[in-house]
């Protein structure tokens, strides 16, 4: 089967859906599946190139925003779009942008089956530009995709129930269903029992966050949450990522250390995979705070290495749907419900040790593998339509 994806940037380092992309694209082969790109030549001449490349473009005025991402969007028209789509047997797309409705325009010029991805909100975009609360540009924004994107498609791929029921309610035409964008299998680095001084009560207690540094993963209700806590004085904060607010929010941790709030200095940085794999082992408590969230798949990754998480419910964020129980979950920007939590898995040290793996074992469940099969059946499924 011909599988096109079609996606503005791929080859990028730190943007959750470029990494989420090139993760799926490869199960899909190794599961034996011809798979071609429509995307942005790669920047690095020595790095992978997509079959379909297309030139990169920069958008006035939001480009450094954009930048900050990591991301980049490209030019939309020309002979490569209908080469594409001409050899495909099914077009699958990524995203709702210029180049996506090129690629349907073919599509349904040359009779090709469509499907696609959920992979970002309205409000992913508009609260890095300053309209947290326009709602109305939001809701505008979502009929949209819904109307000239997702109701071409004949399946949608819906990564949370959260997305699946977001869609219903706007009557998208396409089949929704709910299937994870998957995780990369990995060890679990953590050792089956705690170090030596893992009840020692003068040791700094390692709370990570990791995640983009941006509006909507809201890092200040972490902030807050710690001057709230009764464990401020032990707690080692490490924020890792990168985004638009990391000068910002870094001066913001950094004031806990100076208030006196904290007395071990926050740790603020962008690691590779493997260094946020031994972060995440290491760590005696995770937190994920995003209050617009499609899937959280920097969350997962870290219950991959049995940390215990709390986690913010929020109606538009899908990460709390992988907490055990109301231990690991709290309302989205509350700060003194969020320090609540903290303090109880600080004061169970045991049990949140043993919590720790049993998120660990969940998170198997969520493994590319049975996302790409998921998707295979989604491809034969449109290809037989």
């Amino acid at each position: 089967m011909k599988i096109l994806f079609v996606l503005n940037s791929l080859y990028i380092k730190g943007n959750g859906l470029a990494t989420s992309a090139q993760h799926t694209i490869q199960a899909l082969k190794d599961a034996g599946q011809d798979v071609r790109v429509l995307a942005a030549a790669n920047a690095d001449p020595n790095g992978p190139q997509p079959e379909y490349p297309m030139q990169q473009i920069d958008v006035p005025i939001i480009q450094p925003m954009l930048s900050s991402f990591g991301y980049h969007f490209t030019e939309w028209k020309g002979p490569q779009v209908e080469a594409a789509v001409r050899w495909a047997d099914v077009v699958h797309i990524e995203e709702a942008f210029y180049l996506q409705r090129s690629a349907i325009r073919w599509a349904r010029k040359l009779g090709k089956p469509i499907t696609g991805t959920y992979h970002l909100h309205p409000e992913n975009i508009f609260c890095n530009i300053g309209m947290k609360n326009w709602h109305l540009a939001h809701q505008i924004q979502i009929n949209h995709w819904c109307r000239n994107y997702f109701d071409h498609c004949l399946y949608l791929q819906c990564p949370t129930e959260m997305v699946r029921q977001r869609m219903i309610r706007h009557h998208v035409k396409a089949e929704c269903f709910t299937l994870s964008n998957g995780l990369m299998p990995t060890k679990c680095l953590r050792p089956l029992t705690p170090p030596a001084d893992y009840l020692n009560e003068n040791r700094p207690l390692k709370l990570l966050y990791v995640g983009r540094i941006a509006v909507e993963k809201d890092q200040p209700t972490l902030f807050k949450a710690i001057r709230y806590s009764k464990y401020a004085h032990r707690i080692q904060l490490q924020l890792a990522g990168r985004g638009p607010e990391t000068e910002t929010y870094t001066r913001m941790a950094n004031k806990l250390y100076e208030d006196g709030v904290v007395k071990y200095k926050p740790q603020v940085g962008f690691y590779s995979h493997e260094e946020l794999q031994q972060l995440a082992a290491k760590a005696d408590l995770a937190v994920h705070c995003a209050f617009v969230e499609v899937e959280g798949l920097s969350i997962m990754e870290a219950l991959q290495q049995a940390v215990t998480p709390v986690i913010a419910v929020a109606h538009l964020s899908g990460s709390s749907e992988y907490a055990l129980d109301d231990r690991s979950k709290f309302p989205a920007q509350n700060p003194k419900a969020l320090a609540e939590k903290i303090d109880y898995w600080f004061d169970h040290p045991e049990e949140r040790w043993q919590m720790g793996f049993k998120y660990a074992e969940l998170m198997k469940n969520y493994e590319i593998a049975a996302s790409a099969k998921g998707l295979i059946e989604m491809f034969k499924k449109a290809v037989a339509k």
